[in-house]
């Protein structure tokens, strides 16, 4: 398990999110146990998401329900970073994110990539896509 991962931490609904994400971004859920499936059970989260892993294209997102019953705070500082190599492509699966979500740049053609936006989803995640310009054409 070498190299960096995300780790994202909801309060209930991460089956749901990860369910948005596999849909959105074509990715494919690896595992999922509950807590009522490990020896972690714990009262009323039987059936919350006690670790899943959803794979998108050569990355890994791994997510939880645990999250103390805190209300999940993913704030302004960090940000998912989709990479696309398809412009088509990355303008469809933005506007999926997007969907119940905040659009906060809309996807677009900038200085350095063929296209490129930001967006606040549903869950109050933070996403970047980015499809860059090939190599030499800057």
């Amino acid at each position: 398990m070498n190299g960096v991962k995300p780790y994202l931490m909801f309060a209930g609904n991460c089956r749901e999110a990860i369910d948005f994400y596999r849909d959105c971004l074509g990715g494919e859920v690896l595992f999922t146990q509950t807590f009522g499936e490990s020896p972690m059970s714990q009262p009323g989260m039987e059936d919350k998401i006690m670790h899943t892993t959803l794979k998108v294209g050569d990355s890994i997102i791994m997510a939880s329900d645990g999250n103390d019953g805190e209300a999940a705070d993913f704030g302004s500082g960090i940000s998912m970073a989709m990479g696309v190599d398809d412009p088509a492509e990355a303008d469809a699966m933005f506007a999926k994110m997007a969907e119940g979500g905040e659009i906060k740049m809309p996807i677009q053609e900038t200085f350095w990539a063929i296209r490129f936006g930001m967006l606040k989803d549903k869950f109050g995640v933070n996403w970047m896509f980015n499809c860059e310009q090939p190599h030499g054409e800057q």
